[in-house]
């Protein structure tokens, strides 16, 4: 289902059919985490916790044990989830599900951790390794429970069909699509995001705008998601500086329901060349997946922007840029300058270089983008060459 954008206030609006669901639970607002256990007992009493070393030194993951409370007859803890978590993290969480006899997972943390809790309940139901359900609809059937726990505003991993896990062998970070994927719940409490630094905020903050910027302008055709993903945009723009500078409740809040607003757009339209680089410079420089979008971010809008005159101006506007009496090339021009000036903001590095990354894996690195369907809904059609370009130009 692919649409070309066209001259409206919000989104293209043409005669093809497209399908809407939602089927993860969401329960938001600050203060539900205390919930946690009447959302899990429908899915069972024994619950593997997935987290990180971050988020245990915080107290979060004692909090959420605790919120389990009379819900559940014992308790399995794994915290040792990495940024761009490898496949042997994920096998070391299924060992754990299965020496604690657990009947389902509770993923609390950022993408990382959400990410394994996923593919750990494919594995414990269907067996094999992680490769063997990379791609899209390789799950042959619903896998154990998953319930999510958010703890930063940016992957919004708690409501998409897709997990994301490293294979260091290959230097690749796989992607893995299915609905069977899916969290049957998320709880999204802002509360829990208010102890992230300020970097951590800047950079997940950022990955929540790449969801939504890349959805909004893709050639994908899907008028929900188009519509969620503009609104995401402007809480954002709105929400993001004073989250990074006071990490205030109210800032906190309108991030976190932005992050699960342009989730649940991107997984319906895929996303673009930003999401396909930042792969890439996950495996081979471990760089944090929210801050290699954010270094990207500028670089990819600019050289998209001959096919986005339509789309751009309507992100301006929602990024607080005035656009009244500006020609279209103006106004879109003006939605990369607010990317750009935001990154600055948020202390974002401009240029690759200044994340380690080198010339010489950029050959690699265009080759595992290219593998990508993200390249596909890229407004401005793309081939490797181009990808070479654009990482010569972020570096």
């Amino acid at each position: 289902m692919a649409g070309r954008q066209a001259n409206s206030p919000t989104v293209t609006l043409p005669a093809e059919p497209f399908v809407f669901s939602a089927p993860t639970e969401v329960l938001f607002g600050a203060g539900v985490i205390e919930r946690l256990g009447q959302v899990t007992a429908p899915y069972g009493r024994r619950p593997l916790v997935v987290s990180d070393p971050g988020v245990a030194a915080a107290g979060i993951l004692a909090r959420v044990v605790d919120a389990l409370g009379a819900a559940v007859d014992h308790v399995e803890t794994f915290a040792e989830v990495e940024p761009n978590p490898s496949i042997e993290t994920v096998e070391r969480a299924v060992e754990a599900y299965r020496r604690g006899d657990c009947d389902l997972l509770v993923g609390v943390g950022g993408g990382s951790a959400m990410d394994v809790a996923k593919m750990a309940a494919v594995l414990v139901v269907h067996g094999g390794s992680v490769r063997d359900y990379e791609g899209i609809g390789k799950v042959p059937g619903p896998a154990a429970p998953v319930v999510a726990v958010p703890t930063t505003a940016g992957t919004g991993s708690e409501v998409t069909v897709f997990t994301v896990i490293t294979d260091r062998e290959r230097r690749f970070k796989m992607t893995v699509g299915s609905p069977h994927v899916l969290p049957r719940a998320a709880v999204c409490d802002p509360a829990l995001t208010l102890s992230l630094p300020p970097a951590v905020t800047a950079a997940t903050g950022m990955d929540a705008l790449t969801h939504a910027i890349e959805c909004y302008v893709n050639t994908a055709y899907h008028p929900i998601a188009k519509t969620l993903a503009l609104e995401a945009v402007r809480l954002v723009g709105r929400a993001l500086r004073p989250a990074y500078a006071t990490g205030a409740l109210p800032a906190r809040t309108e991030m976190l329901l932005a992050s699960t607003m342009a989730a649940l757009a991107f997984t319906r339209t895929r996303l673009g060349n930003v999401h396909a680089m930042s792969h890439p410079l996950g495996a081979h420089f471990d760089i944090p997946h929210g801050l290699a979008n954010a270094v990207l971010l500028p670089h990819v809008m600019a050289w998209n922007l001959i096919a986005c005159l339509e789309t751009y101006p309507r992100l301006a506007e929602a990024l607080g840029e005035p656009v009244a009496g500006l020609s279209p090339r103006e106004a879109a021009e003006a939605a990369v300058t607010a990317v750009r000036r935001l990154n600055r903001d948020l202390g974002i590095p401009e240029r690759l270089r200044d994340l380690g990354v080198t010339a010489d894996a950029i050959p690699a690195m265009a080759d595992d983008a290219m593998k990508s369907g993200n390249v596909l809904v890229n407004p401005r059609r793309t081939r490797r060459e181009d990808i070479v370009h654009l990482f010569e130009v972020a570096l």
